[in-house]
């Protein structure tokens, strides 16, 4: 858990997602979903129920490579970040995640805050060894933050995503975790 004071003097409070954390989960990402053209769904494309999402989130904490943090700001979540680790032996230490802030967040470092927990989090695992990201190659805003936080680009993955008739490249970037 980590309290963060915002420059607009609002609280903000990273925690661990909780299983009763799932309607306003799927709530919060339902509002996203047509916030921001990086993300990799769009309005109306999320389609999990409560029960499905209950499912996911207790995944999230029984599984020891996997964590799933929400920002809430006046009890309501404005931010979040999963982390999943692979499956097996050979790949359990690598893994990739998902990030999204609320737009009305936007600039208010909540983006950097999960994402310096997450890191945090992966050190002292002292299981997860390299984290990985898919970023659409003209998100220069998400680029700076994962280049500043010591992510290094590692390829060019091109018509990774097709939104509205149009094909983007993104940037696969990693980070090792030693």
């Amino acid at each position: 858990m980590k309290n963060i004071k915002l420059k607009n003097d609002k609280n903000l409070y990273i925690r661990e997602a909780k299983v009763e954390d799932s309607q306003q989960l799927i709530d919060y990402v339902n509002s996203i979903a047509g916030e921001s053209e990086f993300l990799t769904f769009g309005p109306g494309e999320f389609g999990i129920t409560v029960e499905r999402e209950k499912d996911i989130i207790k995944s999230y904490i029984e599984e020891k490579n996997k964590i799933y943090l929400v920002a809430l700001i006046d009890n309501q979540i404005k931010g979040s970040i999963n982390f999943s680790g692979g499956g097996r032996g050979r790949t359990e230490h690598t893994g990739e995640f998902g990030i999204s802030v609320s737009r009305e967040y936007w600039g208010f470092g909540i983006g950097k805050e999960l994402l310096s927990y997450l890191l945090e989090w992966a050190k002292k695992t002292k299981m997860i060894r390299k984290i990985n990201l898919r970023v659409r190659s003209d998100n220069d805003r998400g680029i700076r933050l994962y280049t500043n936080l010591g992510f290094e680009k590692e390829g060019l993955i091109t018509r990774d995503f097709y939104i509205n008739g149009k094909f983007y490249d993104s940037i696969q970037m990693g980070i090792k975790i030693d």
